[in-house]
């Protein structure tokens, strides 16, 4: 059977992560996760004291880098592979609000992105993959055969970005997710190097009023129409 790529780009919270997973496990393809591997040297920048809401010593990051080796497992209870950091499971770690209030601006630093590029191209290189993300159909996988640009208003977003948190047992306002997701839009679609933008030949979806089956439903039958052709 033909095997193709999938990348699936958009803004913050649009649940690119939900589907891209579906359509990994319908067509038994690997799911790659790109922005987990952001908020992993996101993380390690903030164990080593490099990030905060104050300061943001990128040099000494830049630095340290080949000393956050990122990696993922997979997990057969959970269908989906998890992030690691140096051997250390942190997908729990990586998604909290702290972390998304720093990811956008080490995320925006070049050096970081090539290093990051670089495994994420090494993983797609045999096709039969699904990986979402920011830049993954403009620099990543620009040859992808199947290219998706999600968006979503963003209050809609914020929405299920709080739902999200609280469920996870965290104490914060719909004000600050809120306030979160307009910064890293801003932050993503202007940062120099690999911004957010929807690629040429990318299919756009706005899932404001959509539910999670319709998306996965519409995207699958996209992709089986590729690989069929």
């Amino acid at each position: 059977m033909k095997q193709i790529t999938i990348a699936i780009d958009g803004f913050s919270s649009t649940g690119k992560s939900t589907i891209a997973k579906l359509i990994a496990k319908s067509l038994g393809y690997i799911y790659v996760d790109s922005g987990a591997m952001y908020r992993a040297i996101t993380f390690f920048a903030m164990k080593n004291g490099l990030i905060s809401t104050e300061h943001f010593n990128r040099e000494t990051l830049i630095s340290e880098l080949p000393n956050a080796k990122v990696s993922f497992t997979f997990n057969d209870a959970l269908g989906f592979a998890e992030v690691y950091l140096n051997n250390e499971n942190i997908e729990k770690d990586i998604r909290t609000l702290e972390v998304s209030n720093l990811v956008s601006i080490v995320a925006a630093v070049p050096e970081v992105r090539a290093q990051l590029v670089k495994i994420q191209k090494a993983i797609g290189k045999h096709k039969a993959v699904v990986m979402d993300g920011r830049d993954i159909g403009t620099v990543v996988f620009p040859d992808a055969e199947l290219k998706i640009f999600m968006t979503a208003s963003a209050e809609t977003r914020a929405l299920r970005r709080y739902n999200e948190l609280k469920n996870n047992g965290e104490n914060i306002t719909f004000e600050a997710v809120f306030e979160n997701v307009q910064k890293r839009d801003h932050l993503d679609s202007t940062r120099e190097d690999s911004p957010l933008i929807q690629a040429e030949d990318a299919i756009a979806i706005d899932n404001s009023n959509a539910t999670i089956e319709e998306q996965y439903q519409n995207i699958l039958k996209l992709a089986n129409t590729i690989i069929a052709s």
